[in-house]
């Protein structure tokens, strides 16, 4: 988040609103306590799964991921080599210490 002065602020205002149209927040502070925080207006695809996904990957908190998650889903499950769940495996090795 970039931190502006009331002066800087008031001196560069239409610098900060583009700031903030592009995604960024900016805090304001008079003497170095935050007073006021620009931040962009919420749309209405913000209020949509993917609205809330662009805020999170413009504030830097997540990556858009490039697979394919449905094939995920299609793929067999695991066989064990004895035939029990890969659960109980790792249950009985979290037992056992291993």
């Amino acid at each position: 988040m970039k931190r502006a002065t009331i002066t800087e602020a008031k001196n560069g205002f239409s610098a900060l609103i583009d700031q903030v149209k592009a995604g960024e927040s900016v805090l304001i502070t008079d003497r170095g306590v935050p007073v006021a925080r620009l931040e962009p207006a919420t749309s209405a695809s913000d209020d949509d799964d993917d609205g809330r996904i662009e805020r999170l990957v413009r504030a830097g908190l997540a990556t858009r991921g490039t697979g394919d998650f449905a094939a995920l889903l299609d793929r067999p499950l695991v066989k064990t080599v004895d035939g029990s769940s890969v659960v109980d495996l790792l249950l009985e090795e979290r037992r056992s210490g291993w």
